[in-house]
């Protein structure tokens, strides 16, 4: 495309970047074209063609002729751009309403707010690692928390080494995905021994960290990179937060267990194993994190299951808990 300068594109104003305006232009100029002749035309790439036609289509500012191959040509500019115009006054629109409401919350939060409460939003990966510091340096009680990636830390925590020795108490609830991750169970084997309270449960439904029950941090998406998060202080959308923390620890599978009776034939291997398996994770997840091929850990669960009577991992949890195994 020839040389255009930054106040010939128009389209902007309604979302079209100057590249696509730039390829519907040239559609425009011309008998239907196939991408291959518009590459010629342009100099520009057929992969980047066929994207910005595929935008320039969804704008209602081309259309796509049948036939082998595929040719497209321009829609007129008056019904396309009309088109285009009434849907960017309604997306304005929209924002306006949410701005109100949004303004409304904000209003409402302020005023009811007492010293110590209130909600503040984070808008990068950063500030939410520098709070999950934060939180931890504040808590003197108790940390809950429900961990599963993505990740802005490194997944070890050796704050909590810390912490725990200070007598601050941890539970954390895993999602059996955390274990994806080479060498996040041996992180958690050794957090354990070190006192914290661990769990495993599929299908949490968020990622967050309480401290003292007063303080609360939560990303509000799981879409990686995590980029929008809030510190929620003293409302009483903490005390939901604690109460879903307590009812999801009631169902989760405890990642930690001793010996218990005598005739318990498992050793801390097989026990290992045994709570893995309850625990929701695939076989390829927990050989990882043994360091063992899957083969070799579905031969040692054959076994597994065979002392336990099992035909599945079901039937094999049920009989250990009968057994007082785990």
């Amino acid at each position: 495309m020839g040389a255009r300068s930054a106040d010939e594109f128009v389209f902007g104003a309604v979302g079209v970047t100057p590249f696509d305006e730039g390829v519907y232009r040239t559609v425009l100029a011309g008998p239907p074209v196939t991408v291959r002749d518009l590459a010629t035309r342009t100099g520009s790439g057929i992969d980047k063609l066929q994207a910005a036609l595929g935008r320039l289509r969804g704008y209602g500012l081309v259309s796509r002729l049948s036939g082998r191959p595929p040719r497209w040509t321009a829609v007129s500019p008056t019904t396309a751009v009309a088109a285009l115009v009434r849907n960017a006054h309604e997306d304005l629109s929209r924002v306006t309403d949410t701005a109100a409401e949004l303004e409304a919350v904000y209003r409402a939060i302020g005023q009811a707010a007492r010293p110590g409460e209130g909600v503040e939003l984070l808008t990068s990966a950063d500030e939410l690692g520098r709070w999950f510091v934060r939180l931890q340096q504040e808590a003197t009680e108790e940390i809950m928390s429900l961990d599963r990636p993505p990740y802005v830390l490194d997944h070890s925590n050796p704050l909590e080494h810390m912490l725990l020795g200070r007598g601050v108490r941890y539970r954390a609830i895993y999602a059996p995905e955390a274990f994806e991750i080479p060498g996040i169970l041996d992180d958690v084997t050794g957090l354990s021994r070190a006192g914290e309270e661990a769990r495993v449960l599929a299908g949490i439904p968020l990622k967050m960290a309480v401290a003292d029950r007063r303080l609360a941090l939560l990303p509000l998406h799981l879409d990686p990179p995590i980029t929008r998060s809030v510190v929620i202080r003293g409302t009483t959308l903490v005390a939901a937060l604690v109460t879903l923390f307590e009812r999801l620890w009631e169902q989760a599978v405890p990642l930690t267990a001793g010996p218990s009776a005598d005739t318990d034939p498992l050793d801390a291997e097989d026990r290992r194993i045994l709570l893995l398996l309850l625990s929701g994770l695939k076989d390829e997840a927990i050989a990882r994190q043994l360091g063992t091929s899957t083969r070799s850990l579905r031969r040692r669960m054959r076994v597994l299951l065979d002392a336990l009577g099992a035909e599945n991992r079901f039937q094999a949890g049920v009989q250990a808990v009968r057994r007082g195994w785990v």
